[in-house]
């Protein structure tokens, strides 16, 4: 096949798999998009896409899958659980796959990492080369999968390009938009940590630029190009929807693990070598764009995915 018209694979086909599957087909491609359980079947009909229903973390049921493919894209998330589902549904789900592909290599394979990987801590930018020395248990289970995935490259020339994405924010869905809407957020300490996001849309565009031009056995790291102070972020909320800052507290009263790391993450190499251009390069750009889409009564909250 030439590279006007791929088959794909899109594993995880949920927020952002879905996503991608939907541009991909737009784009005249033939894409199959999988799950474990048979929900979303309509919605995966609707843009274009073959559903197919299968559990990676069990070897045996990827046996039906239609091979061969071009492209695959693994973008499975863990249903917010912690390491032991981690490592099951990112470690052991990869190399179920890549057991799988041996009779049948893609051209391409990209995996949906994180920047929860980078343990650094004082507000210093981070590009590919620093080390990735993560302490939180999730965050070893994902720097085992890329290891095999690299591993791979190395021995077997498999051609895996990993992602490391940021926080992920979109339609429905964003974590500090969500808690400022709800009079749940908080600044930590004195705000001066760095948040690093990526809205969902720009993030479908990073992962089919690595599709196409991708190098296999590299990392790039997926965000946009303006890291943000936490209290800067929260000001533009304030003043944007002319509400109230939310209030102080402690550092020591960090309750999410995103709170952990202060850290700017460098998208140079992703936009440098793939060529990507951001719509929506900065938060404010994103946050405006999410915001004009919701209804907001002057007391209510919206139904937002945190």
């Amino acid at each position: 096949m030439t590279a006007l018209h791929m088959r794909a694979l899109v594993v995880g086909c949920g927020y952002v798999g879905l996503s991608v599957a939907t541009e991909l087909a737009r784009q005249g491609h033939e894409v199959f998009g999988l799950r474990r359980s048979p929900g979303g079947r309509e919605a995966i009909e609707a843009a274009g896409v073959k559903p197919i229903f299968c559990d990676i973390t069990r070897r045996e049921s990827l046996d039906p899958l239609p091979l061969p493919f071009d492209w695959i894209v693994n973008t499975t998330a863990s249903s917010k659980g912690g390491a032991d589902e981690y490592r099951e549904v990112y470690r052991d789900g990869t190399q179920n796959l890549l057991d799988f592909l041996r009779q049948s290599p893609p051209n391409k394979y990209v995996f949906t990492s994180s920047t929860a990987v980078y343990e650094q801590n004082e507000g210093e930018w981070v590009s590919e080369s620093m080390p990735a020395q993560p302490t939180a248990p999730t965050g070893q289970a994902l720097l085992e999968t890329e290891n095999i995935l690299i591993e791979a490259a190395r021995q077997c020339r498999f051609p895996s390009v990993i992602l490391r994405v940021s926080g992920i924010y979109g339609p429905g869905r964003g974590y500090y938009l969500s808690q400022y809407l709800s009079g749940c957020a908080v600044i930590s300490g004195d705000g001066g940590r760095f948040v690093n996001m990526i809205h969902r849309d720009d993030l479908v565009t990073a992962i089919i630029a690595a599709l196409k031009s991708g190098r296999g056995g590299e990392i790039y790291n997926a965000t946009d190009d303006e890291p943000v102070r936490q209290i800067n972020l929260y000001r533009f909320l304030s003043e944007t929807l002319g509400r109230a800052m939310p209030r102080f507290v402690p550092e020591s009263l960090k309750a999410r693990k995103r709170a952990v790391t202060n850290k700017r993450i460098s998208n140079r190499k992703l936009k440098m070598e793939l060529g990507c251009q951001f719509k929506y390069p900065n938060f404010r750009g994103g946050f405006t764009a999410e915001i004009q889409k919701l209804s907001l009564p002057p007391h209510g909250v919206p139904d937002l995915e945190v």
